[in-house]
């Protein structure tokens, strides 16, 4: 057919390439024009796509529904089996080639790969433009080659030498930086009788590759050099095998990475999170038959809530689905070891992980994540990635296929589960019962006959496990000190925070965790999260935000929207809260706003909504007289102006 002007085609290819799936115009725009998005593009989108359905259904009627590239909420949608398109079938074709590889015979395997590689004709997205277009035609063309070097290394296997000659030498000439393939030839080249032009290939490679990247050939190729020097006859790789096996595909001596954290010591509780968790990837395994993408699970929450531990907990269970290995990342989102991991040098992490000579490791984002999904390309592997900071600096590193992603925030990334598919789970604080069976288990049983206290102190700790840990560490070290005398401590607000800290170390500190989530909020966000420490213990309302931020209720509820997003305030409908140790941590940011800032919000305040700290029905419910209610209101505005100690009442809010 005739698909039109480029870009048009490009449209088609993005579709055809998730067939089945609806596609989003944001993420149409991004894969024709990237960053340099123009103004109409969205308009743009619209034209290329309705002469895509004219080109597609010439008899279909101008006010018809198309049933072949149809619109969606959210997007369009190419109606085709995932099989229809040749690049699809490639990988499945690839995927049954590889199988076959562990088990069966070298005459099935090898018809197998040739029913693959024939579906190939000509570069993949040739002529059509794009980001997109050009990302996918490098993975599919390192998937071809892949595909070639796997048929090549079976071919050698079973002494079809010469024949296979001729293939590896278009292959190599093709890629001449890859040294698989040019050992590969070598390897049949002396096989079938012809050392010196063996010998040759590697000569004219080590020239190459010093005259193009400044670097010698890799060491298999530079052992397999000296063996054909030596005049070995048998040459395989260790193991006895051309090439390894797919999950041990990761380098000659890379061991299968099992990169887990061990789970923290006295982990209790969670059941019911780890249920649902597991029900997400059971689920997403279900839906894996008919879309090939990778489950992403990202599960979020306030700092010290757990979200580590548990995702850990749950890899930990999870392990023995993921046969390939299991890789770990700590992106470092909160700054408390040290900066950011940027979605680059997360990626180095893993290529180093799963092998790659650091010398061949792409410079760009681009190479690297591509080689990435490469690498992890047929493959079951759980990847954790823990303390992410942004959207942009996950999206790399997840790879399409059959590996797992499991990630942890302190912030709620929506636009990664709308756009690119992830599924969400916010972690809560532990309930009492939960919270007093962790400070027992872990304070060296002086709570074991103590459960009122364990649950008095559980309580004072807001069921957050950091806090929890931090207070059964303080128990166990002072032995002598009587528990009344220790839950006095914590009951006092002043100090709660003060306690909640080890000396030396930011790791377990329960301020310090609050302060890295406090200073990546927006400057606007973060004034108005300094005023709530201001009404900390009533109800908070937009009108109570408006009030105390000066601002439209508007305004004030998408400043509340980012806190929530942030972790650092809870959302209960038309009301929010302040957990009570964020509370605690509010107030104590407020005292950094100007004596008259916090005069001033605090008399707004008590303007606005006289009665809005008392979360008792209104006098019509109480059957009150007007009077008591005005006096229950001037004594709730004398306990608004004490929440600021250097604060004295206004003589005109007096007489007013």
């Amino acid at each position: 057919m005739a698909l039109g002007s480029p870009k048009q085609r490009a449209v088609l290819s993005l579709l055809a390439s998730r067939a089945g799936e609806v596609v989003s115009g944001d993420t149409i725009t991004s894969a024709l024009w990237g960053s340099d998005t123009p103004q109409t593009a969205a308009n743009g989108v619209h034209t290329y796509v309705a002469r895509l359905r004219r080109a597609l259904e010439p008899g279909r009627g101008n006010r018809a529904a198309s049933a072949v590239l149809s619109s969606e909420p959210g997007g369009y949608c190419l109606r085709l089996e995932p099989t229809d398109v040749d690049a699809t079938l490639f990988v499945e074709r690839h995927g049954h080639a590889r199988r076959s590889r562990e088990g069966g015979s070298a005459e099935t395997t090898l018809r197998l790969y040739e029913d693959a590689l024939a579906l190939w004709r000509g570069e993949a997205y040739s002529g059509v433009p794009g980001p997109f277009a050009a990302m996918e035609g490098v993975r599919l063309r390192d998937l071809r080659l892949t595909a070639v070097e796997e048929w090549a290394a079976v071919m050698v296997e079973a002494g079809e030498h010469a024949e296979v000659v001729d293939a590896l030498s278009r292959a190599a000439a093709e890629e001449p930086l890859r040294e698989k393939l040019r050992w590969l030839l070598m390897l049949a080249l002396y096989h079938a009788g012809r050392q010196a032009h063996a010998l040759a290939v590697y000569t004219e490679t080590r020239q190459l590759l010093r005259r193009e990247l400044g670097i010698e050939p890799g060491t298999e190729l530079q052992d397999l050099h000296r063996r054909i020097l030596a005049g070995q006859r048998e040459l395989r790789l260790p193991g006895g095998g051309l090439t390894p096996r797919p999950r041990e595909g990761l380098g000659a001596g890379v061991p299968l990475p099992a990169q887990l954290p061990p789970v923290a010591r006295g982990f209790t509780g969670r059941d019911t999170e780890l249920k649902q968790l597991e029900g997400l990837l059971d689920d997403e395994s279900t839906s894996r038959a008919t879309r090939p993408s990778t489950p992403v699970i990202v599960v979020d929450g306030p700092a010290g809530v757990g979200k580590s531990a548990l995702v850990l907990e749950l890899a930990h269970r999870l392990s023995d689905r993921f046969p390939d290995g299991q890789l770990y990342v700590d992106l470092c989102g909160n700054g408390l070891r040290g900066r950011p991991l940027t979605a680059s040098d997360a990626l180095l992490q893993l290529l180093t992980s799963l092998g790659a000579d650091s010398t061949r490791i792409p410079r760009d984002l681009a190479g690297r994540a591509t080689l990435y999904r490469s690498l992890l390309y047929g493959r079951r592997m759980l990847v954790v990635l823990d303390d992410a900071l942004s959207v942009d600096q996950l999206r790399p590193l997840i790879p399409r296929g059959a590996s797992c992603v499991v990630a942890t925030s302190r912030q709620r990334f929506g636009g990664l589960a709308a756009r690119d598919g992830a599924r969400t789970h916010t972690v809560r604080p532990l309930a009492v019962d939960e919270a007093a069976q962790l400070l027992t288990a872990l304070s060296g049983g002086r709570l074991s006959q103590e459960p009122r206290t364990a649950r008095r102190l559980a309580a004072l700790c807001g069921g957050l496990p950091l806090a929890l840990r931090i207070t059964a560490e303080g128990i166990a070290a002072n032995p002598d000190v009587p528990l009344a005398t220790l839950v006095e401590q914590y009951t006092l607000e002043s100090g709660r925070l003060d306690r909640l800290t080890v000396a030396d170390d930011a790791l377990a500190s329960v301020r310090d965790a609050f302060e890295t989530s406090y200073q990546a909020l927006p400057a606007e966000a973060a004034r108005m999260f300094r005023f709530l420490g201001l009404a900390k213990d009533g109800p908070i309302t937009g009108t109570v935000a408006a009030a105390l931020a000066d601002t439209d209720r508007d305004t004030a509820r998408q400043l509340l929207d980012t806190l929530v997003a942030h972790h650092l305030l809870e959302d209960h409908g038309h009301r929010y809260r302040l957990h009570d140790l964020l509370g605690i941590y509010a107030a104590e940011c407020a005292q950094s706003e100007p004596m008259l800032n916090r005069r001033a919000a605090l008399a707004r305040l008590a303007q606005a909504q006289p009665v809005v700290l008392d979360d008792r029905p209104a006098e019509k419910d109480r059957g009150e007289s007007y009077a008591v209610v005005l006096r229950r209101a001037a004594v709730l505005r004398r306990a608004a102006f004490r929440r600021c100690d250097d604060v004295t009442r206004p003589t005109d809010l007096t007489a007013r």
